[in-house]
């Protein structure tokens, strides 16, 4: 695993990205929080095939939340009140034909090193579904609604056009949660193992074709034994 600011890496993670989110490697996934950020790469040790990137973007307390991709999406001034540093993760993806349980591990054995090695204190971002279709998520959005809502002192306000509120997506639904918790995308049920906590909505973002929550990790609260587990991949 890398951290990179390097034009050829950053090309690389592009083409996985693209693949990802866009279906087609050869698809332009470059944006304007590209050149701020510092890109994480994954690579296979037997054959430097990159497996998962992602990117992270240093904030110190709540200056520049409102100028992160999160930002964009979500009326964070609710986190300004947290004074310690903060990372925002972004455009997480893995390869289709990696496996990604181990991939994972890995990536967050190093993002744990990081944050010891740099005093975070909050980790946050996007955490994608595929698809714009909420009614085809209802039933993990009702588990997220149901156990997992960020503290309303720090809960994202809405802000985009294109968001859609738990409560009136869910309103008369009867949700399965055992359903929607095998549903739960990988990435996202890893956040929630750490103590990660949601917005109260969704948006739908149609340039990537996906719907995503707000997702915030305050460091603090990670369960004691998984702060264990995460700091025994680091070693």
């Amino acid at each position: 695993m890398r951290f990179s600011f390097a034009e050829a890496d950053i090309a690389r993670a592009l083409q996985l990205r693209a693949l990802v989110f866009r279906g087609d490697a050869a698809r332009d996934d470059r944006d304007a929080f590209d050149a701020r950020c510092c890109h994480v790469l994954v690579e296979d040790e037997a054959t430097g095939d990159l497996v998962c990137c992602f990117r992270m973007l240093p904030l110190a307390g709540g200056q520049g939340l409102h100028d992160s991709y999160t930002g964009a999406h979500y009326d964070l001034r609710g986190l300004e009140m947290l004074q310690g540093r903060m990372v925002e993760l972004g455009r997480f993806c893995v390869a289709p034909s990696a496996s990604a349980p181990d991939i994972l591990r890995t990536a967050w054995g190093a993002m744990t090193a990081y944050v010891d090695a740099e005093g975070v204190e909050m980790l946050f971002g996007c955490s994608s579904f595929k698809g714009t279709d909420p009614v085809a998520w209802l039933d993990t959005l009702a588990v997220l609604r149901a156990r997992h809502l960020a503290p309303e002192g720090w809960r994202p306000a809405p802000k985009s056009a294109h968001r859609v509120g738990f409560d009136d997506i869910l309103a008369g639904h009867e949700p399965d949660l055992q359903a929607g918790l095998e549903k739960m995308p990988p990435l996202l049920r890893t956040y929630l193992m750490m103590g990660g906590r949601v917005s109260d909505h969704a948006v739908i973002d149609p340039d990537l074709g996906t719907l995503h929550v707000f997702t915030g990790v305050e460091i603090k609260a990670i369960p004691p034994a998984r702060q264990r587990l995460l700091r025994a991949l680091a070693a």
